[in-house]
């Protein structure tokens, strides 16, 4: 119509990622933000999926932005005629579980291990199922904007959805307690390091009985479980290996048998041998892997473990030799979860720590892994470092990155040496994600892979080889490559 003019649409792709929401409150996440996007939630999302009433669970990590976001966002969906059931504090994995046992989307408010200003939604579908760039997210990015811009529509009045709260920790506990059974191990002192975050709210419900659950033969050594979203002690990120310090100091210092790390969402778990030597994520990748394979094995089925590809060779070789089928992946929990599911997966691991279990809706949980290492370290007698040595026989650089003026040419002259040119003889090339060069088949064993960042000009290295010597002059000769001409 002449004259009518449509507000110009508020761009927020700066706070809605591919795979969530990420921002620093108030400045790009407030209340007035959140409430448009749990309109745009509901109607893309929410009511176009509902089995009669549409309904969302909402849960929220220990950030002092938390309750007013969440507040805001359960109003944009009540607003479109949702109901909403808030269950207060909550890991990332006790929201899946919420949404996953109850059968209806979710919206976590975290921001995982960023900073303390920072916070965000992790949203999914009925059953914890993800919503990603590719399965809606876009489209809630582009109403929320437009809402911004126009304004929030609401139903009338006795259409509004219903705002309640729900108690769900002890449940949550009480299944994670159902799929790994501790009575019998043998006792255990174990260091569990929350960073404030809400490891500091589940491990006593699931360790302990702070969920009114029996006593498990576990002596458990807190560490920093005040909840505190300021995150006072260290950022609560234990991939940083800085991060892990107190707790290896306090693993050795109380004579543990093991300790725990956990994120700020705590949906990632670190695990520390009694040397306060940490174990590699790829490690615990394939001793869960093998208890998960066992178990279904005993019931007759063949089964499918998820790595992606940055995780030691140790996993399919492991887990391959048990006659189960291994599927590499991607790096992303958005690919995991989406191969999970295609494949009916019993289990996922990936290198930064998180695990994901068929029996958790395909969803990742970190303290249900923790508890599968308790269970596998308690039910024999040697300690954890004799335990992991089994699934860590190979030796790996970790990630590197370059910052580098010309990522492409950069990669090219790698592609040169190792692939066009085959200077270390034949070797396996693919590009699933990055460039991955094998001479896994050959002598001496090594892969690698190179990455380009999505957000800055980083290449990022993962080496790994059967021996450290290996390892160490692969690694230098693509570096040297990949920072060739760069200034020091």
């Amino acid at each position: 119509m002449r004259g009518v003019t449509t507000p110009e649409r508020v761009d927020l792709s700066a706070l809605i990622k591919a795979y969530d929401v990420r921002g620093v409150y108030p400045e790009q996440l407030d209340a007035r933000v959140a409430r448009a996007i749990g309109a745009a939630f509901a109607d893309v999302v929410v009511v176009p999926e509902a089995q009669g009433r549409p309904r969302v669970v909402i849960g929220n990590d220990m950030r002092p932005s938390g309750p007013e976001l969440v507040d805001a966002f359960a109003d944009g969906l009540a607003g479109r005629g949702v109901d909403v059931e808030r269950i207060g504090l909550a890991s990332t994995d006790g929201l899946y579980f919420a949404s996953g046992s109850l059968g209806v989307p979710g919206a976590m408010f975290t921001a995982s291990h960023n900073p303390a200003e920072y916070n965000g939604i992790k949203l999914c579908r009925a059953g914890a199922r993800p919503v990603g760039q590719d399965s809606g997210l876009s489209r809630v990015r582009e109403l929320a904007g437009d809402y911004l811009a126009a304004g929030v529509p609401e139903v009338a009045a006795d259409a509004r959805g219903v705002v309640s709260d729900r108690e769900m920790l002890a449940d949550y506990a009480a299944f994670l307690r159902s799929l790994v059974d501790l009575s019998g191990i043998r006792p255990l002192k174990v260091v569990v390091d929350a960073g404030n975050g809400m490891g500091g709210y589940t491990a006593p419900a699931v360790l302990g009985t702070g969920a009114g659950l029996p006593e498990l033969p576990l002596d458990v050594v807190p560490l920093y479980f005040e909840l505190d979203g300021t995150f006072p002690n260290h950022e609560a990120n234990p991939l940083e290996p800085e991060n892990l310090r107190d707790l290896q100091r306090a693993v050795v210092e109380h004579g543990a048998d093991l300790g725990l790390a956990f994120d700020g969402d705590a949906d990632r778990c670190f695990v520390v041998d009694e040397r306060g030597e940490p174990v590699s994520p790829s490690a615990i990748t394939a001793l869960v892997g093998l208890r998960e394979v066992a178990r279904e094995q005993a019931e007759g089925r063949t089964p499918t473990v998820i790595h992606n590809l940055i995780t030691s060779q140790v996993v399919p070789d492991l887990i391959g030799a048990t006659g189960a089928r291994t599927v590499r992946t991607r790096v992303g929990h958005s690919f995991i979860k989406a191969e999970m599911a295609e494949h009916g997966a019993v289990f996922g691991g990936e290198h930064s720590a998180h695990y994901y279990f068929r029996d958790f809706f395909f969803a990742d949980t970190g303290m249900l892994a923790a508890l599968h290492v308790l269970a596998a370290l308690g039910g024999q007698p040697h300690p954890l470092s004799a335990l992991a040595d089994q699934y860590q026989p190979y030796v790996a650089s970790g990630e590197i990155n370059s910052r580098v003026e010309d990522v492409p040419a950069a990669r090219a002259r790698v592609v040169e040496a190792y692939v066009t040119q085959q200077g270390a003889g034949p070797v396996e090339v693919d590009e699933l994600d990055g460039l991955t060069v094998s001479h896994w088949d050959g002598q001496p064993q090594w892969w690698f892979n190179l990455r380009a960042s999505n957000t800055e000009p980083l290449l990022r290295l993962n080496v790994e080889a059967a021996d450290a010597d290996i390892m160490e002059k692969v690694r230098d000769d693509v570096l040297a490559l990949v920072r060739q001409g760069q200034e020091d």
